[in-house]
Order: structure tokens, then C-alpha cells, then sequence
């Protein structure tokens, strides 16, 4: 042979030889395999890698790191193993020219090559130092592979020197030795970590994330998140122990290259319909038939394209998280085939106990390897998830930021067919769906793949039996496409009720104070009560889908195996089941259990995605605002500050148009007046000016920046400072002076922190009057060139709306010099406009001064008479002085808290009392009024368990427990029943008692999938009635609460309970506790089998039990902490989002849309703050349970080896393939028992509602008054006292007061006077 020439030159040293490594007690490898394969090995997988690794650091620079001594001493020892190398060669010629012994050619190539691949090794450490490398992988797997490649070299070299001390090469034994010690060396050194980059974000960073600094080791065990556990153990996890986002995963990352994609998608398909259809630009309108017929026929065109194509959100998706998402594809091709070493194993073990032959030493060879391998497969797997994890949460994150912006940009005819409801399930429920679903989703070619892989190796088990299990999968293929059409259907159903009753809850929210004055609560209770019925009859639907999807799969691997045991034992009589056929079998039939257990579900997940990819891809698409509909850009020589020309506005392009015929040129610093009639088209204007409408025709322009204020004021849930200041940077000069003009100055004196209270959701703790001024404070302050003011005095009263005019609007005001477009009803102001333009039915009727309009006697005139006689009577209330000034609508006081009312006789506080109350109290925290949402501490009650079971039924749960452990008995007897049949002797080459051994074991299958079928029932119909039964105690106590819980609880809260936390709770908490369930009885069945078979195993079972113990319970603390800040941190993005919602039209006018965007993805972040590290955590724990799983099944194997004279095949082939199952069931024991932990946390804070206070029952008993009472209308009030809160002060205290039958009487107090408290409150404590 020429390969055993090259290795010496008399061939004696031959490359391989069986009877030398296999058949001997003391195994050994060739001299010629240690000095090529064991070299070149190391070699050829840095020199295959290096290239590949090379171009991945170019691409990924992390920055600069300085020559540290850990990377001098990586390089020194690099350095001197290059030389060790190449001292072998040149001793390798040497011995050539002293003809002392001429070297084979192995000495002169092996030599060179590892010195090569030395070289570049020490190249690569510092390239990966100067492109910021702080521990590297590739370069941590070549040290270990050439150190374990090594090591069977110095074994070798060990018994040769012992054995053969003749033979011994001094100088070669010597330099292999230095070698293989600074081998050792390297290894060590490649698993330290190096010192971060110049610059890095980690040192900027306050609380930076330890990933991206952690070596290679720590980073596939997840080591590096042990700091975050410990600190969980030993107390709370708190927002300041979580650490910051790592750059890759933050919004402002991720965000916009979703954005990008998707409108280069969009951008797609609008030039394929330009393709298509020929539109020329839009021409002047000519009157003919035929003109009119061409622009129809295109329109027509146009609407055909785009019914064919739509751009695809999908395909967009795949381009921005496609490519790290294919690691995990990679990854899980490598544990898909790990994955059946496991079998292989088991089939060489049971040879291996059969023949008694066989030497030792190979038990424990299959042992070793067996734990070798589902080690590596465990960090594989690990690893896998973990990148299907980051990716699923980088989605999420990309979606929110999607449908955030574009909720920015949507136009008004498309923001009437989506809801707020809507809008805020695609965040919450279908953001989640794709999050889910990225986790499983390789399940779809990765299931087949074991599924063929599994079935190839049965065929050379059990040979063309095998084809019987295949059938039998086939039908049920089939089945379960028709289950996944029917639960699509539901999925859509269930989805529109859920934004149904999502819709009614934010309108109930919005409106709460007008429900409770009504006292409408019950209606409404029954509505939302009515739509969620709807949505749980769906969810029964889906529910008995489940269960019988759930019966076929669970069934499937037990059919599977019956059908080919069958075919196998009754085609021949000559073919007999033994422990090798059966049991390897049966490990590879349980393989096959879990693509087939998981296809359907990956299916159902699929289907429910495909309905939030189309619902999210049609928000998507809506119609955004023409962003060209308003020019910005001053004409060069134009003193217009507007103007329009021709203008014609509509809502929208289907609907005829509301504003038409606009001629109108507003020269700058002017004031311009806008009239008419309610509904005349006075705020339409101001939207077009803004570039809400859609522009039919004609030219807009406006020259500046915008300021507007709405007629109903936007108030952000902040302080009163920032809803004035509004993001710009504090000038106090110019902010109180803004605060005078606008009457601010009385209302922050009696405020409890002044302008640093908090005030509530849309303005709760604020008159209308208020949060008038306050939103007209706000456009002031902003100082921008052109004001849009739509009626900003009608919520005023008169004396405090004459002074805004006088101190903001009017001539002499702070913006005099500024254009003022004002939208009013306040005839007074009118004389002083410089222009007035009269609105009747969307057109200008009439445009010109004051008195020109009045000369004309036109629609002007009429609507002044319309009007003077109202204005005439609020002109005669006096002006107050600035002490009082300004308080109108209701005082501040009540709600926010300081007693500003002492009694009726005196309701104005003096002078030197509102000097008191301005020094006193002015601590930020004396101001606040919402109350953030709190994560729970330390584990959930048991009380939370206990009424979820009381929801559920206890009856109903019993039963559901006595199927799960009928299954499972059912389950361990069967597979006993087969351990015993392979014992059975072989008469005469066959088994006689085969047909009733198959018989009882066909029958025990049977009751098998009875018992499934129950429970899968049982826990599903049981779940529906806990949803039923918790929403409704939620919604009973939620609208049961008082107002002041409403005023300090954001909607957001409120929202999420309803939308989030009930969704986990309708179709999460019950198929978790069924896994759960499921996986607790395999481990107990595997621990009962594996003891039964080795009964050795009882002394490590109970160390390892405990171990595992300990680091569930280390976990589940951290772990369920992580949840609930991660349910806490989740409610302001909602927040956050329904008050944009609310106030897009200002957001944009102010062109603040970057500052709210920022808001937003700061809010996401600081929830996947919390989220991130949860998932590391799982994964932190998956690697150490694997490790105890793994540890059982090679106990169980070494006891097995150990006691291989007294065990039999069939025993021992049960326990170790209960042993192969043991891991994934522990681990997914663990994972369920977390997950029921952290999900049941939706229980716990849907309960927490319960224990508020509460109002008064709805119903009262029989009422003890007579019959027909009152008969007179009077009121008596005697010495009546109200607050708003019970921690307040007395708003009003001792009113006294009687009003005969018949009495008209009205509330009228200048200065104080809370009039909407004594209203508000009266009425509810009448009814």
C-alpha cells in the first residue's frame, strides 16, 4: 500500500489495523493513523474555516483592542509551537543527511503542515484583536480538537515508552511533549475573555450587558447570566438589576431596516402597476363625454392591478431577519442528526450484552460516546433556540415600530376602518403570534427530515414492515389538514371578536365618567359580555378540534409501532421480535413522536400567523397622508404667509369633497378670523392646511413652522411642564411669561406640586377649560411662525377668554407678529381681525375686514345676529383681577389634591393664602396621580392556583388528573408488556405465544388513546370555563371601581388585562398545564422503569433529583421575576400608543414625530430589557437539566455495562431507551413548571382588581320607603360635604340648600367655583 509507504519506508507501520484498535483488551491506534489523520485533522478544519471566519471579521468590526498580556501570552505560545514544529522538520533532515536513519516522508510533511497552520493561528488570534474579538470560538474548538487529538498520542506514547523502551526517539518524545503542555496552555487561554475595544458601547454604558465580552464557554453554556440568577435568588429582580439592550437588538436598529424592505415592496409593485396600466399625468378637465370615459377606464385598470397584486410583508420579513435566522437552520441539521447517535447506541449496547465475547472496555467506549454526544447535542440545540429566540423578539420589536410609524402617517379614511382596538391587537396578540411561531417554525423541514431519517433506519431494523407505520402516518396527514382549515376559520372569527371587545373597552375606558354618571354600567357589562360569549363558542369549537388533534398524534408513534410489530411477527413466523429489533425501534418510533406531535402544532401556529400577516400587511398598506399636499418652502418675493389656490379637500377620495373652491391668501403677521355655522367647514380648513385632507385639486402653501391647537385639547399623561414645553429645551424667561398670558399662573399656585404635577390620562384631573389653555400654552410656547387656533376660547369663559386674546392672540398679544388663523364664535374679537373669511357648506362665501363684511350685509351679517345675543350676555360679567384670574371649569384643586375650598361663604382664596399654597408643596411627588403598574414579588400563591382550579371545576380537574394517570400506566404497561415479549424463548426459530402477546398489547394502546381523548377534553373545555368565569369577575370589579381609580390608572393597564394577560389565560395556560401534566408523568415513568431494570441507579437518582431541584427552584425565582417586569413593562408601549393615537393630528402639526417615535421604541426596549434576559435564562437552564438527564441515561448505561451477566436484553433496552427519553422530558418538565408559573401570573393580575375598593352594589335591596315616593320635587341638602378621593381634602364641605317643587335654580360662582365637582358628585351620590 502506498499510504503505509508513506508512513514508513519498509511498510512496516501500517495505517490501520482491527485486531491492534478493536479486538484487544488494550486498544490502541497505528503509529502511520497518529502521525497523519491525528495531525492533519486540526489542520484541515482551521485552514477550511479561516478563510470563511476572515471575511465574517472584516464585515463585523467591533473596534480596537489594545495589546493586553493575555493576547501576548496567546501570541508566545502560538510563536513557540510554530518553532516546535518546525524544529521536528529540520531534526527530520538532519536525520536524512547523518544517514544516522532515514525518516518515512510522514516526518518531513506532518511536521511542516501543523507548523503552517501554527503560523496562521497566531495570524488570526491578532486579527481577531484588531477587529475587536474578545474571545473567540473557531479558535477555542481548533485547541481543543488539536488537544484531543493529542491526548491519544501521549496515551500511545506513554505505553510505548513503558513497553518499548528501545524505540523510544528521544528528541521527538521531548518536543512532543513541550508541545502537547503548551497546547494545554493555548486551550486555557482561549477560554479567558480579552479586555473590550476601544470605545465600545460597553464602556459608555451604565449597566451593559456582560454577552457580548463573555468567552466563547460561557456563551454556549450561558454562564454569563449567572450573576442576574444569583441576584434573583437571593432577592427581587428590580428595573435597575436589568441590563441594556444589546446594540443589535434595539428598535433603532431593527425598526427601520423592516421599514426599508417593506416599502421597497410597496415600491415594487406600484412600478409594475405603472407598467401595466397607462396613466398619463392628470390633465386640465375637459367637459366632453369622451374625457370623462378615459379617466373611468383607467381608474377601473387600476383597481383590477391591485386586487392581483399586493406587496409581501412576508417576503419582507424573510430579507431583514432571514439571514441570522439561517444560523438556527444550520444548527438544527446538526441535532437532528445527533439525535439518532442515540438509537445507534442503544443497538451497539444490546450486541454488546449479548455477547459475552465482547471485551469490557467497548461498554464503556459506547458509554462515553453515548454521553459525548447528547451533551453536544444538547448545547447545539441550546444555541438553536436561543437564535430562534433573539430573532422572535427582534420581530416583534420590528413590528410595534412598524405599525407605531405608521399609525403616524395613516390617512383619515383609512383610520376609520381600523380601530383603536384593532391597532393595539396587532402589537399585542399578532406581534406575539410571529414570535411564537418563530420558534418552531423549522419544525416544517425538520420534522420531515427525522421523520425520513427515523424511517430509514427502522427499514434496516425491522425491513419492509416499516411500510405498514408509514401508511398509517399517511391517513393521518390528511386528518390533520383539515383540523388546521377548520382552526384557521376560528382563528379569524376569534380574532374579530377579541378586536371587537377590545374596541368597546377603550371606548368604555375613554368615556368612563359619562357610563358611571349614567349609570350605564350593567349595559355595557352585558355588552362586552356578549361579544366575548361569541368568542369563547369559537374558542369550544376550537377546543374539541384540539382534542381530537391531539388524540391522532399522541396515538400516532403508538400505531406506528403496533402496525409495524404486526406486519413484522405476522408475515413470517420465522421473524421474531427481539430486544435489539424492538427497542431500538422504539427509541426511534419515540424520535418519531416529536415531529409528529410537533407538525400539527407548527401547522396551527402557521395558520394563525397567516391571519396576523395578512391583517398586519392590510394595515400596512393603508393609505398614508400625500406628504406633497402642503408646501413648506417660501416662494422667493411672496409676503403670503398661506395660501391656497383653487383648493378642493376631502376626507376622502371616495366620498364627495367637504371643502371646495378655496381662494385665500393670508399675508404675513396678519390675524385672520374664520366664521360660520356648526358644520360650515371651519376645522376641515385648518385640517387642510395641515395636510390631513386629501388634496383634490389646486396648490397649498404654507411659509414656516406650525403651531395648532385643537378644539378638543390634546393632553399627554405627563407633567403640566412637559405638556407645555412639549419636548423643546426650558427658557424661563419665555415660560412664564407664556404661562401669564395664557392664565396659567392662579392654576399652578394651587396645584399641590405646581407645574410638576402629574396630570392623568387625556386630562383627567383638568377642566376643559385647562386643558385649553394648557394646549394653547403649549403652541405658544413652541414659537413657531404660523398659527392654527380651532376655537381655543369656546371651552374659556368670557373675562378669562378676552384676556388670552388680549395677552396671546389679539394685536397687542405675545404672538402679534406671528400669522394667527382662529376659528371662533367670539363676535367681540372679530373688529380686531385683519381678515375675516366667512365658511358656509365648505366654500368662502365672503373674505375681508370687519367693517368691509359689515358694509356687505351678507352671510357675515346673518351670522353675527345668530350669535350677538349669547355674546351680549357674557359680556356683562365683570373682569376679575389677576389674583383670581383664570380659574373657570372646575378647580385643579379636587382632583390633584390640596385643599382649595374651605366652605361656601368662602370659596376665593386671598392673596396671601395663594402664596402659602404656591411655597407649600412643591415636591414632584406630592403631584403625582397615575399609578404605574407593579410586578408582584417572590413566588405566586398558591391562592392564584387555587382559583384558577376553582374556575376550572374541581370535579372537572379531578377527572382531567385520573386520564392523565390512566394514559400513562396504560403507556409504561405496554411498553413492559414488550419488554417481556422479546425475553419470550425461541422454539424451533419462532415465539409461540406472539398472537396474545400482540393482542394484549394492541388493547392496552387502545385505552391509551381513550384516555387522551378525555383529558385532552377535560383540560380544554376546563380552560374555556376558567377564561369565562375570570374575565367576568374582571370586568364586574373593573367597572365597579370608582372614578378616582379610573383617574390613577393608566388605560393602558386596563387594556392589557383585557387584551394580553386574558389572551395567555384563554389559550395559553391550558395547553401549558397539559404539557405539563404530560412531561411529569414520563419523568416519573422513565425513574420508575430505569430502577426496576438497575435498581444501582436508587444511589445516584436521588443526588441528581436534588441537584436538578436546586436549579429549578435558583431558575423559577429569577425566572418568574423576569415575567412579571416583563408583563409591567408592557402596558406603557400600549399607553404610549393609544395617547398618540389620540393626538396624531397635533403630533404632526408640531412635526414632533421623530421625538414620539423615539418615545415609543424606548418604551419596547425597556421591555425587551426584561423579556431578553428570560430567555437566556430558559436556555441557561435547558443546558444544566440536559446535563442531568444526560448524566442519567450514561449511569444508566454504565450500570447496564457493569451488571451486563444478570440483566436481560429486554429490560436493559427498556431502561435505556426510557433513559434516552428522560432528558427531553426533564427538561420540558422544568420549562412547563416555570411556564405555569410565569403564565399564571396573567391569573394573578386579572385578580388583582378583586381587592380595589369598591362602589356601592348595583342593586339595593327593596327600598323601605312607601310606594310612588317622592311625590314632591324638592331637594333638601343639609350640611353635605364631597371629596374626590378618600386620601383628599373636602371640596366642598357644609352646603346647605332647599329647593321647593317648582324652583329654577342656577349655580353661578365667579372665582372657585367648582361647579362640575358639586354636579359630577351630587348626581352620583343621588343615584
Amino acid at each position: 500500500m502506498g499510504f503505509d509507504k508513506f508512513c514508513s519506508l519498509d511498510s512496516s507501520d501500517p495505517f490501520w489495523d482491527w485486531n491492534r484498535t478493536w479486538y484487544t483488551a488494550n486498544p490502541d491506534l497505528t503509529q502511520c493513523f497518529q502521525n497523519t489523520v491525528l495531525v492533519w485533522l486540526p489542520c484541515l478544519y482551521l485552514w477550511m474555516c479561516a478563510p470563511i471566519y476572515l471575511i465574517y471579521l472584516r464585515s463585523h468590526d467591533h473596534g480596537y483592542i489594545c495589546m493586553s498580556h493575555l493576547n501576548k501570552a496567546k501570541t508566545a505560545v502560538g510563536l513557540l509551537l510554530w518553532i516546535i514544529c518546525w524544529s521536528d522538520v529540520f531534526y527530520s533532515f538532519w536525520e536524512r543527511s547523518h544517514g544516522t536513519s532515514v525518516p518515512a516522508l510522514v516526518h518531513h510533511v506532518s511536521p511542516t503542515l501543523l507548523g503552517l497552520t501554527m503560523l496562521l493561528a497566531t495570524l488570526v488570534i491578532q486579527y481577531e484583536r484588531m477587529k475587536g474579538v474578545q474571545s473567540s470560538g473557531v479558535m477555542l474548538i481548533y485547541w481543543l480538537l488539536a488537544l484531543l487529538c493529542a491526548t491519544v498520542t501521549f496515551r500511545s506514547k506513554i505505553f510505548q515508552a513503558l513497553e518499548q523502551p528501545l524505540t523510544v526517539n528521544v528528541w521527538r518524545y521531548a518536543t512532543f511533549y513541550i508541545f502537547y503542555a503548551l497546547l494545554l496552555i493555548s486551550l486555557f487561554l482561549s477560554c479567558l475573555t480579552d479586555q473590550p475595544p476601544l470605545f465600545s458601547q460597553a464602556i459608555k454604558d451604565s449597566n451593559p450587558c456582560p454577552e457580548p465580552g463573555a468567552s466563547f464557554l460561557s456563551r454556549i453554556t450561558f454562564w454569563w447570566i449567572t450573576r442576574m440568577m444569583v441576584t434573583g435568588y437571593k432577592r427581587p429582580l428590580e428595573d435597575k438589576d436589568l441590563w441594556s439592550l444589546n446594540s443589535e437588538d434595539r428598535s433603532q436598529r431593527v425598526v427601520p431596516q423592516l421599514v426599508r424592505r417593506w416599502n421597497t415592496e410597496c415600491q415594487k409593485i406600484k412600478r409594475t402597476e405603472q407598467k401595466t396600466v397607462y396613466s398619463p399625468k392628470r390633465v386640465t378637465h375637459t367637459e366632453g363625454k369622451e374625457g370623462q370615459a378615459v379617466e373611468e377606464s383607467e381608474i377601473l385598470i387600476v383597481k383590477k392591478t391591485q386586487k392581483t397584486k399586493e406587496p409581501s410583508l412576508f417576503w419582507a420579513l424573510c430579507l431583514t431577519f432571514g439571514p441570522y435566522f439561517l444560523i438556527s437552520c444550520l444548527y438544527k441539521i446538526i441535532q437532528d442528526v445527533l439525535m439518532f447517535v442515540g438509537p445507534e447506541i442503544l443497538r451497539l449496547l444490546i450486541g454488546f450484552v449479548n455477547d459475552s465475547s465482547a471485551p469490557s472496555w467497548q461498554g464503556y467506549f459506547y458509554t462515553a460516546l453515548l454521553f459525548i454526544c447528547t451533551c453536544v447535542q444538547s448545547l447545539i440545540l441550546q444555541k438553536y433556540f436561543h437564535v430562534c429566540f433573539v430573532s422572535g423578539m427582534r420581530l416583534r420589536t420590528a413590528i410595534i415600530g412598524a405599525v407605531y410609524r405608521k399609525a403616524l402617517v395613516i390617512s383619515s379614511a383609512a383610520r376609520r376602518t381600523s380601530t383603536v382596538g384593532e391597532i393595539v391587537n396587532l402589537m399585542s396578540v399578532d406581534a406575539q403570534r410571529f414570535m411564537d411561531l418563530i420558534t418552531y417554525i423549522n419544525m416544517i423541514w425538520s420534522a420531515p427530515l427525522q421523520v425520513v431519517l427515523a424511517l430509514y433506519f427502522l427499514w434496516q431494523n425491522l425491513g419492509p414492515s416499516v411500510l405498514a407505520g408509514v401508511a398509517v402516518m399517511v391517513l393521518m396527514v390528511p386528518i390533520n389538514a383539515v383540523i388546521a382549515m377548520k382552526t384557521k376559520t376560528y382563528q379569524v372569527a376569534q380574532m374579530k371578536s377579541k378586536d371587537n371587545r377590545i374596541k368597546l373597552m377603550n371606548e368604555m375606558l375613554n368615556g368612563i365618567k359619562v357610563l358611571k354618571l349614567y349609570a350605564w354600567e350593567l349595559a355595557f357589562k352585558d355588552k362586552v359580555s356578549e361579544i366575548r360569549e361569541s368568542e369563547l363558542r369559537v374558542l369550544k369549537k376550537a377546543a374539541y378540534l384540539g382534542a381530537v388533534s391531539t388524540f391522532t398524534w399522541i396515538c400516532a408513534p403508538f400505531l406506528v409501532a403496533l402496525s409495524t410489530f404486526s406486519v413484522f411477527v405476522l408475515i413470517d413466523e420465522r421473524n421474531v421480535l427481539d430486544a435489539e429489533k424492538a427497542f431500538v425501534s422504539l427509541a426511534l418510533f419515540n424520535i418519531l413522536r416529536f415531529p409528529l406531535n410537533m407538525l400539527p402544532m407548527v401547522i396551527s401556529s402557521m395558520v394563525q400567523a397567516s391571519v396576523s400577516l395578512k391583517r398586519l400587511r392590510v394595515f400596512l398598506s393603508h393609505e398614508e397622508l400625500q406628504e406633497d399636499s402642503v408646501e413648506h418652502k417660501a416662494v422667493a418675493g411672496s409676503t403670503h404667509s398661506i395660501s391656497i389656490v383653487d383648493g378642493v379637500f376631502s376626507w376622502s377620495r371616495a366620498e364627495p369633497p367637504a371643502l371646495s373652491g378655496l381662494n385665500v391668501c393670508v399675508p404675513e403677521g396678519s390675524l385672520v378670523a374664520v366664521v360660520g355655522h356648526v358644520g360650515s367647514g371651519k376645522s376641515s380648513l385648518l385640517s387642510a392646511l395641515l395636510g390631513e385632507m386629501d388634496k383634490l385639486e389646486g396648490s397649498v402653501a404654507v411659509k414656516g413652522s406650525v403651531a395648532y391647537v385643537s378644539q378638543q385639547a390634546w393632553i399627554q399623561n405627563s407633567t403640566l411642564k412637559d405638556n407645555i414645553m412639549f419636548g423643546q429645551e426650558r427658557r424661563e424667561n419665555w415660560y412664564q411669561r407664556v404661562v401669564e398670558a395664557c392664565a396659567l399662573q392662579p392654576d399652578l399656585e394651587i396645584l399641590p406640586a405646581g407645574d410638576e404635577t402629574e396630570i392623568g390620562e387625556k386630562g383627567v384631573n383638568l377642566s376643559g377649560g385647562q386643558k385649553q389653555r394648557v394646549s394653547l400654552a403649549r403652541a405658544v410656547y413652541c414659537d413657531r411662525g404660523v398659527y392654527l387656533l380651532d376655537d381655543p376660547l369656546s371651552a374659556v369663559d368670557a373675562h378669562v377668554g378676552k384676556h388670552i386674546f388680549d395677552q396671546v392672540i389679539g394685536p397687542q398679544g405675545l404672538l402679534k407678529d406671528k400669522t394667527r388663523v382662529l376659528v371662533t364664535h367670539g363676535l367681540s374679537y372679530l373688529p380686531q381681525a385683519d381678515l375675516i373669511l366667512v365658511l358656509v357648506e365648505g366654500q368662502i362665501t365672503e373674505m375681508g375686514s370687519y367693517q368691509h363684511l359689515m358694509a356687505t350685509q351678507g352671510a357675515f351679517a346673518e351670522f353675527l345676529r345668530t350669535y350677538a345675543a349669547v355674546e351680549h350676555t357674557d359680556n356683562d360679567e365683570p373682569v376679575p383681577k389677576s389674583g383670581t384670574k383664570g380659574m373657570e371649569n372646575g378647580s385643579a384643586t379636587a382632583l390633584a389634591g390640596s385643599p382649595g375650598v374651605s366652605s361656601v361663604s368662602k370659596l376665593s382664596p386671598t392673596a396671601e393664602e395663594n402664596k402659602v399654597l404656591g411655597k407649600k408643596a412643591k415636591d414632584p411627588e406630592v403631584g403625582k396621580l397615575m399609578e404605574a403598574d407593579k410586578a408582584g414579588t417572590g413566588q405566586v400563591k398558591l391562592s392564584v392556583f387555587w382559583a384558577y382550579l376553582k374556575a376550572i371545576g374541581v370535579l372537572l380537574s379531578c377527572i382531567s388528573l385520573l386520564l392523565f394517570l390512566a394514559h400513562h400506566l396504560a403507556s409504561l404497561f405496554s411498553n413492559y408488556w414488550l419488554s417481556l415479549w422479546t425475553d419470550d424463548p425461541v422454539v424451533n426459530g419462532t415465539q409461540p405465544n406472539r398472537q396474545m402477546r400482540l393482542g394484549v398489547y394492541g388493547a392496552l394502546g387502545l385505552s391509551q388513546g381513550v384516555a387522551v381523548f378525555g383529558y385532552s377534553l377535560s383540560t380544554s373545555i376546563g380552560g374555556i370555563l376558567a377564561s369565562r368565569c375570570l374575565h367576568q369577575s374582571m370586568l364586574y370589579d373593573v367597572l365597579r371601581s370608582p372614578m378616582s381609580f379610573f383617574e390613577r390608572t393608566p388605560s393602558g393597564n386596563l387594556v392589557n388585562r383585557f387584551a394580553k394577560e386574558m389572551d395567555t389565560i384563554d389559550s395559553v395556560i391550558p395547553s401549558i398545564i397539559k404539557m405539563f401534566m404530560g412531561s411529569m408523568f414520563n419523568v416519573m415513568g422513565a425513574c420508575v422503569i430505569i430502577l426496576m431494570a438497575t435498581p444501582l441507579l436508587a444511589i445516584i437518582i436521588p443526588v441528581l433529583g436534588l441537584l436538578y431541584f436546586f436549579v429549578q427552584r435558583f431558575y423559577v425565582a429569577s425566572s418568574r421575576q423576569l415575567k412579571r417586569l416583563e408583563s409591567v413593562s408592557r402596558s406603557p408601549i400600549y399607553t404610549h400608543f393609544n395617547e398618540t393615537l389620540l393626538g396624531t393630528s397635533v403630533i404632526r402639526a408640531f412635526g414632533e414625530q421623530e421625538r414620539f417615535i423615539r418615545e415609543s421604541d424606548q418604551r419596547v426596549d425597556h421591555n425587551q430589557k426584561a423579556y431578553y434576559p428570560s430567555i437566556v435564562a430558559n436556555r441557561w437552564l435547558a443546558v444544566r437539566l440536559e446535563f442531568v438527564g444526560n448524566c442519567i441515561v450514561s449511569f444508566a448505561a454504565l450500570f447496564a455495562v457493569i451488571a451486563r451477566e444478570s440483566l436481560s436484553p429486554g429490560i436493559m433496552g427498556l431502561s435505556i431507551s426510557y433513559a434516552l427519553q428522560l432528558t427531553a422530558s426533564l427538561t420540558w418538565l422544568v420549562r412547563m413548571s416555570s411556564d405555569v408559573e410565569t403564565n399564571i401570573v396573567a391569573v394573578e393580575r386579572v385578580k388583582e382588581y378583586s381587592d380595589t375598593e369598591k362602589e356601592a352594589e348595583w342593586k339595593h335591596e327593596p327600598s323601605s320607603l312607601p310606594p310612588g315616593w317622592p311625590t314632591d320635587g324638592c331637594i333638601d341638602i343639609r350640611g353635605l360635604g364631597l371629596r374626590y378621593r378618600p386620601d383628599l381634602d373636602l371640596a366642598i364641605h357644609n352646603i346647605t340648600i332647599n329647593i321647593n317643587k317648582g324652583e329654577k335654580v342656577s349655580l353661578h360662582i365667579t372665582a372657585l367655583k367648582p361647579v362640575s365637582v358639586f354636579g359630577g358628585e351630587l348626581m352620583r351620590e343621588w343615584v
